[in-house]
């Protein structure tokens, strides 16, 4: 199989808090080395992407030193905590931002799908934006109107599809994003973690027509996930990024392995405190597992409800914000996966500036006996335009008792509603 994509000695800084060098003295000490042939002296300073800490220097290497190829047909899985890179990977190779230094080398045409709704027009119709993002893509009017039929069947959303996208819901926005993304015939497709903004069934139709491009078609598939179970099923080559840096390459289950065993030694148990404040606009300050009573405790049985208690930081209004909330065992198996969208008026949209408490159940006789860890996750439309933090698996508990109830044999992940209730906003 030929090469499609080779990166080599991919790094990318930021200067914290500013666009570029954020200085006009740093502009020119740039361009005076350029114009003389020297190297750029920022290049020799900064430190690695590490969110928990507070570093001494302004400058950051979201990536640095990245090196690996991609076969035409393989599905590579890119695995790592928040804040390790992948994102950041993922916009240069979709070239939607530039490296700092370094290359990267790509043989065919590229789609991506990087946060909900990429590359949609909000005013323009579903139908519009199908032909504009084919166009952007190379095709041609009648290459597309062969797949337009396709694209509508996939996302489910034939009835709207002359309605413009702003209109559409989180779960709308994405369905179509990925019916566009995958059934336009790109050589490469990029998919970050967005597929978690659909529902149970729209995952599995998704992942389903993952593997028929990259199996069916030969097509080269670099999918985002921290669903271990998506990635193993999905991917046959993993990557995993640790602060900016890579750390494994090669057969995907390895992959995984490195990842937990490495990069997910940490103790997270029934309560959750955020020990360093951030500049966030939005991020999740504190979060706790406890009964009915109001005791917080680490074990429960089936018959008993769950109940979960979120501190939320919003320091700006963050329109169309909704949460994830998602429920898995220690093998990364999803259980249970429910996000505030389900409940209308989203009650996280436009949520109070300030502290806003939440509480959330997990209904009894719905978890079988094991160890369960619970992830949270937050997004907008509008997350380009502000800073929304994603704190990942922070609680864990575990089902005891062997009690058993008529009909209840659960194996498989459930999409119960999670409702979110407001506790108080200070």
């Amino acid at each position: 199989m030929s090469t499609v994509i080779k990166v080599e000695n991919l790094s990318k800084q930021y200067r914290l808090g500013n666009v570029g060098t954020g200085s006009l003295a740093h502009d020119l000490n740039r361009t005076w080395h350029r114009v003389r042939g020297k190297e750029d002296p920022y290049l020799k300073i900064g430190e690695a992407n590490d969110r928990s800490v507070k570093g001494s220097s302004e400058y950051v290497w979201a990536l640095q030193d990245i090196n690996f190829e991609v076969k035409q047909g393989e599905v590579l899985g890119i695995i790592g905590r928040n804040g390790a890179g992948k994102s950041t990977l993922l916009k240069i190779l979709s070239r939607t931002t530039t490296p700092t230094t370094g290359s990267i080398k790509i043989k065919g045409r590229v789609a991506s799908l990087l946060e909900v709704g990429t590359g949609f027009h909000p005013e323009l119709t579903g139908r519009e934006n199908i032909f504009l993002n084919g166009a952007i893509l190379g095709m041609t009017r009648h290459e597309i109107k062969s797949k337009f039929d396709e694209i509508v069947d996939f996302a489910g959303v034939e009835r709207y599809i002359d309605t413009p996208v702003k209109r559409y819901s989180s779960g709308m926005y994405v369905r179509l994003a990925f019916g566009v993304a995958a059934h336009l015939e790109p050589e490469i497709l990029i998919v970050d973690e967005v597929l978690a903004v659909g529902d149970a069934e729209f995952q599995k139709k998704a992942l389903g027509k993952m593997k028929d491009v990259s199996t069916k078609d030969g097509r080269t598939v670099l999918f985002v996930s921290h669903n271990m179970s998506a990635i193993k099923n999905l991917c046959t080559k993993g990557t995993v990024l640790s602060s900016g840096g890579l750390t494994f390459l090669g057969d995907v289950s390895d992959a995984i392995a490195a990842y937990q065993n490495h990069y997910e030694k940490r103790d997270i148990g029934t309560t959750f405190r955020k020990e360093c404040i951030t500049d966030n606009d939005m991020e999740l300050l504190e979060a706790e597992i406890f009964d009915n009573a109001g005791k917080v405790k680490s074990e429960y049985s089936i018959s008993e409800d769950i109940c979960l208690r979120v501190l939320i930081n919003c320091k700006n209004r963050i329109p169309n914000l909704y949460g994830y909330i998602t429920v898995k065992n220690m093998h990364d198996e999803v259980y249970i996966e429910s996000d505030t969208y389900d409940f209308l008026p989203n009650v996280l949209d436009n949520m109070n500036i300030g502290i806003n408490e939440y509480k959330l159940q997990i209904n009894k006789y719905v978890l079988p006996v094991g160890k369960y860890k619970v992830y949270f996750n937050f997004t907008s439309h509008f997350a380009n335009r502000f800073n929304i933090e994603n704190p990942g698996d922070i609680l864990s508990f575990q089902i005891t008792d062997m009690e058993t109830r008529r009909g209840f044999n659960r194996k498989s992940y459930t999409s119960q509603l999670l409702k979110w209730e407001i506790y108080n906003a200070k």
